[in-house]
């Protein structure tokens, strides 16, 4: 088999990384891919937004199955126009991965559905915005209704703050017209959890729990990213509260998908904040999670090209996946000054040093490659160093006895990814 991924992230390199060890296939492009992904993959120079220049590809090199990474493309709709050109692609159409592109259409799905989640006002006049959290108070949640790379959500401990947010998205524009309209929720209290599923539009298989860590300082502080760190499994995710989430969420999600008439296909991602009343969806997003999918491909047994085959095929239902039963932990390095601006081209030191640690993967982010092949930072996320080992605090040791290995100028990381697993 030929295969495609779209992307450039810690997310595209581990799918590479798994789906280079299936006997099924034979070649892997990436577009546009990173210097990890280079050693697995054929990079090429596609953005991974430019779904005709992808689809054309695809058609030319005559592509087996494509794997689309990041939301945008499929928020854009690249699965409709794969499917339409007769090209199989893993991914949900556009459609359905409204679920992700509008805040706005997921909050109204989930009260719709009964799916459980924070109570909320929806708005597109910033007045009516700040009259509501004027009412309503503090901690509340601001989020802007488009996509806005993981950074448009702001968690406001106070009145002034969730104020603020309002006129940053809607006011300031900073996120452009993902700002047009806001959902102001309750803030829930309580841990977060990860929870991935895939689907056929029918039957739902669940991944591995995980618990990814937003914020870019310890202890939860400072502003939202992508994500700085993961581990799996997530011991708050008991296999009872498991089982809650399969009835009250999972499979809520995929039966109102259908009666939408917009059929899921795909990976989607509920994360799930545990609070004493029980699970509470506080989104979901239409892709895999990244970093969750680093420790997650880690831990998984089975060859996952099948697996998506089915998916796409509407085979899924006679599908088990084995998991490792180790734990695994992903640590972002991240360029200094991220998630605001930051420096590139910073050459990067010691990877050729990884080996000597047993069982320790690093996943390439934001990297590429020099002219002559040196390996250098190209954006705000560079590497997620992710291990495995017999429980989350091997695993966490590691991790973090690799990361004393690799430099870069101004690296930056936090130092207790997993540390609320090992409490429990």
């Amino acid at each position: 088999m030929k295969i495609l991924v779209v992307g450039s992230g810690g997310r595209e390199h581990a799918l590479i990384w798994k789906i280079a060890q299936s006997p099924k296939v034979e070649k892997i492009y990436c577009a546009p891919g990173n210097a990890g992904t280079a050693a697995l993959a054929e990079n090429v120079p596609i953005s991974s937004d430019d779904i005709q220049a992808l689809k054309k590809f695809a058609s030319a090199k005559k592509i087996d199955l494509t794997i689309v990474g990041p939301e945008a493309p499929l928020v854009s709709g690249i699965a409709d126009l794969f499917e339409k050109d007769g090209l199989r692609i893993f991914g949900p159409r556009q459609a359905a991965a409204r679920i992700e592109g509008s805040k706005v259409f997921s909050k109204q799905f989930m009260v719709k559905n009964d799916i459980p989640t924070a109570q909320a006002g929806i708005f597109n006049n910033a007045k009516e915005a700040k009259d509501y959290i004027n009412v309503m108070g503090a901690p509340v949640v601001v989020k802007a209704d488009g996509l806005a790379a993981g950074k448009g959500v702001m968690v406001c401990k106070t009145k002034a703050e969730a104020l603020t947010a309002v006129e940053t998205i809607m006011e300031k524009k900073e996120f452009g017209s993902a700002g047009n309209m806001v959902v102001v929720e309750e803030c829930l209290v309580g841990e977060e959890a990860s929870i991935l599923a895939l689907t056929d539009g029918r039957s739902i298989v669940p991944l591995v729990s995980s618990q990814d860590h937003k914020r870019i300082f310890d202890e939860d502080k400072g502003p939202n990213t992508g994500g700085m760190g993961a581990y799996s499994p997530a011991p708050v995710v008991t296999d009872r509260l498991m089982e809650e989430i399969t009835v009250n969420v999972l499979k809520p999600f995929v039966a109102g998908m259908d009666r939408e008439g917009t059929p899921y296909k795909g990976v989607f991602y509920a994360g799930i904040m545990v609070t004493k009343q029980g699970p509470m969806v506080l989104e979901f997003n239409c892709r895999f999670g990244d970093p969750e999918t680093q420790p997650i491909m880690m831990r998984m047994k089975s060859d996952i090209v099948p697996i998506l085959e089915a998916v796409v095929e509407g085979k899924l239902d006679d599908r088990l996946i084995e998991w490792d039963k180790r734990a695994s932990v992903c640590v972002v390095l991240a360029s200094g000054g991220y998630p605001g601006k930051f420096e590139k081209g910073i050459p990067i030191n010691g990877l050729d040093k990884i080996d000597q640690i047993e069982e320790v993967i690093v996943f390439h982010a934001g990297t590429e490659l020099t002219g002559d092949n040196k390996v250098v930072t190209a954006g705000g996320r560079v590497l997620g160093v992710t291990a495995l080992g017999d429980n989350i605090k091997f695993a966490i040791e590691k991790a973090y006895r690799a990361i004393g290995l690799l430099h870069f100028k101004n690296m930056h990381y936090r130092k207790d990814i997993g540390k609320k697993a090992i409490k429990h």
